[in-house]
């Protein structure tokens, strides 16, 4: 008799067929110092003690919790039936290489400073380790399809993960949403629905999605970063030339007013030297505001002497074909693209490999491409989800140095931004998946599979004073990651912005 399949969804975790299993508890871990660790160091949690006398332009003290600190002793601790009667005894080592990787540590440094820590800030931490081992508890549950087990822990969950809490009570919301919702599609093995063509999240967004992503634009300095990186890049590749294209994959979103392509023109306008003759930008994406975007583009740069064309190309990624893109003998391509990659990435290599051929196939002299910086694609749910939350918990822990707790364009961002981005990692499989994040050194092999070289980006310097120009709060760091640009929040990747050529 075969054993039971382990999905909601035809029996699939990205692409493989996989069984339920029964997760060992921390304590197998907790007692065995010497157990290796697949990572050189345990990632940790980002958990602001909320006090509020912290606020008043003081710094606030981050206790980083270790994965580990909150344990997977579930079925003690959580009142979990400790005999559980199953068949769910495959796939008992990939459960134990995750658990390892992020429950598992070989031991504590106490430093001086935790020596003075107040009672409120031990409270505050007990606190945040409560939720984390509710939410691993809840994941866990939700992974072995275990429907009573996570409903009752989600109505803790809920009740503890405030949306206007400290930032790990409020990313944790967000993660909550993605439980319940993940829990609901729980079904017996069958069809999972047609999806209509998208290539972003953003596709379909309503009027408070795109209010949310226009905040995050304004408030968070990875998209700008990102524009920055590309822009200067894209000078230097059109450096002495007078007919110059821009392929832009997705458009940047959809954001109004084409702001990414705004700094560009300026920049081509006020160099010295030889001037453009004319800038073609090709605008690809399903978003129906695309043609407004160009028009005003147009206006903005015949108001700066800069002669531009612009195209809509109104397809996704999936189904561009070399020849919806119309390059000229004269003149020098390149192709940026903006978050949006990581959406073509699926359970098979086709998808991403039919688009970077057809993109190498236009012989652009460079591609510029700016990605998150994590790690949310691997194959097997709790590797993902707790990948994730270690991300989003960085994002949620900067929101709260910038903002105040009741600000509401901070919860609009956290809500209607951050949120859909998790509740996709969390909740979703198959095609419906499309926040599939990847980190460098994977996105550097893929490139060198579609026949693309690195060209090495060199201006850390020019990085660091953009963040000091544009008054990027403490915190927010630049580094060179073998030729990669990385924007990071406190160490922790958020960002990075890469360069190939054919």
């Amino acid at each position: 008799m075969s054993p039971t399949l382990y999905s909601a969804f035809k029996g699939e975790i990205d692409g493989e067929n996989l069984y339920i299993v029964d997760i060992p508890t921390m304590d197998h871990y907790a007692y065995c110092p010497h157990q290796h660790v697949l990572e050189s160091s345990t990632p940790t949690l980002f958990i602001p003690l909320c006090d509020e006398t912290t606020r008043n332009n003081k710094r606030k003290r981050t206790v980083e919790i270790p994965f580990w600190l909150g344990s997977f002793n579930t079925h003690s601790s959580l009142n979990t039936n400790s005999s559980r009667n199953s068949t769910k005894k495959h796939f008992r080592d990939h459960i134990q290489t995750y658990t390892q990787r992020y429950l598992a540590a070989e031991g504590v440094e106490e430093g001086s400073e935790d020596m003075n820590i107040s009672e409120s800030e031990e409270d505050g931490c007990a606190d945040g380790m409560r939720l984390v081992q509710l939410l691993i508890a809840c994941a866990e549950a939700v992974a072995c399809r275990d429907k009573s087990h996570a409903s009752i822990l989600l109505s803790e969950l809920k009740a503890n993960a405030l949306v206007f809490g400290s930032s790990f009570q409020r990313v944790a919301s967000c993660f909550v949403q993605g439980l319940a919702e993940r829990l609901t599609l729980i079904q017996p093995i069958g069809p999972v629905g047609v999806m209509q063509p998208m290539m972003n999240i953003m596709d379909a967004a309503s009027e408070e999605k795109e209010e949310a992503f226009r905040l995050v634009y304004e408030t968070c300095p990875h998209i700008q970063f990102g524009h920055f990186v590309a822009n200067a890049t894209v000078l230097e590749a059109f450096e002495g030339e007078s007919f110059v294209h821009v392929v832009d994959l997705g458009m940047s979103l959809g954001l109004k007013h084409g702001h990414q392509w705004r700094g560009l023109i300026q920049s081509l306008a006020n160099r010295a030297g030889q001037r453009v003759r004319c800038l073609r930008i090709t605008g690809v994406g399903l978003c129906e505001r695309l043609k407004t975007i160009g028009e005003e583009l147009s206006v903005y740069a015949n108001n700066l002497g800069i002669n531009l064309e612009f195209q809509v190309v109104q397809k996704n990624l999936e189904s561009l074909q070399p020849e919806d893109i119309k390059v000229r003998e004269e003149e020098v391509l390149v192709v940026n693209s903006i978050l949006q990659l990581h959406c073509v990435v699926k359970e098979s290599r086709g998808a991403l490999n039919s688009v970077l051929q057809m993109v190498h196939g236009l012989s652009p002299k460079v591609l510029v491409m700016v990605e998150q910086d994590s790690s949310h694609n691997g194959p097997f749910f709790l590797g993902r989800f707790m990948e994730s939350l270690h991300y989003y918990s960085a994002i949620f822990d900067s929101l709260d140095v910038m903002l105040p707790k009741y600000d509401t364009k901070r919860a609009k961002m956290e809500q209607f931004y951050f949120a859909e981005e998790i509740k996709n990692i969390v909740s979703c499989e198959g095609p419906l998946r499309m926040e599939r994040h990847e980190r460098v050194d994977q996105w550097r092999r893929r490139m060198s599979r579609a026949g693309f070289q690195a060209a090495p980006i060199k201006m850390v310097a020019q990085a660091k004073q953009w963040l000091t120009k544009n008054k990027v709060c403490d915190g927010y760091t630049v580094v060179e990651e073998k030729g990669c640009l990385v924007l990071g929040w406190k160490s922790k990747p958020i960002v990075a912005v890469s360069c190939w050529k054919c």
